[in-house]
């Protein structure tokens, strides 16, 4: 049977009933010794601060869009987020989180050189966006100019290069990047290409490019700043940055267009504002301004009406759980990754805290063993659950000790 802890107060309240302080980034203070997994704590309810209402979502000109929370991947606001849609250029996220992967594990390097095959220069150099990074036919090109070639001028070329230089052939590099979709989570994306060119079988949806972009962000750090470079200059030619919101909001950082007859105008759009990070996806826009509008007014939606909080750091115990038959009496009981929430202005002080566990655990523990959850609500709506482990494992105790604590076990 699960013993569960229901805390109805402010969220300082409820970290301090877990044994923790709110963390406000990676340098909060310690946190005191966690409670024990023996008692049921509830703490009076504290007044709450004045909450900011919270209006409908701005109207997008668009086949669908998403907006996200970076830290916790709560989707804010969405319109046909799960629809199948042609990707573009977006296809190029992709082969840019295939690329990178390639040069963190070492089979790449920046200043390895690439061929620009004849395919590579004949099908990226008549793309039906006209994006190309004019690279001429049969040279050696370094990697990095390949990837600024692609990220910040579009150039299928540079595309289809890195792509060959990766995998050998532009087919079996679309066979990696399904790859990298799977493990991402990415259900409703194909791609057949490396570049976004029409193809009768290459799709993905709003919701799956949220995802990318916020695997771009979180998995590839040092290569991001790609993604927020305004220019490009190759063989004598200068072009810029597709991206128009670079030029208009500073706290843009990325990430990339697309655009084909087919599937319109797309945009896939990160930016960050005091600490806080958002990704809004549009795909199917008429023009270059309606997605960059549209962008924009998610961006500030995002920002103005919601907050993302730190409830609690990977590991760090929210109590302590009795446990019998083990070579340990009592063993620390946290989540396995940081706990993240958005929510709307001013209602941190409304999220209604559960932790349920068993009254005692019994050995032999391991730490990927799950013995309980984390659930966090508002309003009645649950924001997220959370699996819980021991911080460490628990032995079995000798056959005496069993003995003694089967006994123990009847009693209580």
């Amino acid at each position: 049977m699960m013993h569960r802890f229901v805390l109805l107060t402010s969220l300082s309240l409820v970290l301090a009933a877990c044994g923790k302080e709110e963390l406000a980034g990676p340098d909060a203070a310690p946190a005191a010794p966690p409670a024990a997994a023996s008692a049921t704590t509830t703490q009076p309810s504290m007044p709450a601060p004045p909450t900011v209402p919270v209006p409908p979502p701005p109207r997008v000109d668009g086949r669908g869009f998403v907006l996200m929370d970076f830290a916790s991947g709560q989707v804010l606001a969405a319109t046909n987020e799960n629809e199948r849609m042609e990707p573009a250029s977006l296809t190029k996220l992709m082969t840019a989180y295939a690329v990178f992967d390639a040069l963190r594990v070492g089979k790449l390097k920046l200043d390895d050189m690439a061929l620009v095959s004849e395919h590579a220069w004949r099908v990226g150099g008549a793309g039906t966006d006209g994006s190309t990074s004019f690279m001429p036919i049969g040279s050696q090109v370094p990697v990095e100019i390949l990837l600024k070639g692609m990220i910040i001028q579009s150039g299928n070329d540079a595309s289809i290069a890195l792509a060959e230089r990766v995998a050998g052939t532009e087919e079996a590099f679309a066979q990696l990047m399904n790859e990298y979709a799977k493990r991402l989570g990415m259900t409703s994306t194909n791609y057949e290409n490396a570049t976004g060119l029409p193809s009768p079988n290459e799709y993905t949806t709003p919701k799956d490019m949220s995802l990318l972009a916020q695997a771009l962000v979180r998995d590839f750090p040092q290569y991001y700043h790609y993604f927020s470079e305004r220019e490009f200059t190759y063989n004598g030619i200068k072009q810029h940055n597709r991206n128009g919101l670079l030029a208009r909001d500073p706290t843009v950082d990325g990430l990339k267009t697309g655009h084909t007859e087919a599937a319109g105008y797309c945009l896939v759009t990160s930016a960050q504002r005091n600490g806080m990070r958002v990704v809004a996806v549009i795909m199917g826009s008429p023009s270059i301004r309606a997605r960059e509008d549209g962008s924009a007014a998610l961006l500030n939606y995002g920002f103005g009406f919601f907050e993302s909080h730190r409830f609690n750091t990977a590991g760090d115990a929210l109590l302590t759980a009795k446990v019998w038959k083990g070579e340990a009496r009592s063993v620390q009981v946290a989540p396995a990754s940081d706990v993240m929430l958005t929510v709307p202005r001013g209602q941190i002080a409304n999220i209604k805290t559960t932790i349920e566990v068993p009254p005692s655990l019994v050995a032999p523990l391991a730490r990927d063993r799950e013995v309980g959850r984390l659930r966090l609500t508002l309003d009645g709506k649950e924001l997220g659950s959370w699996p819980l482990f021991p911080t460490a494992d628990v032995a079995e105790a000798g056959f005496f000790g069993r003995l003694a604590d089967s006994a123990r076990m009847w009693v209580e």
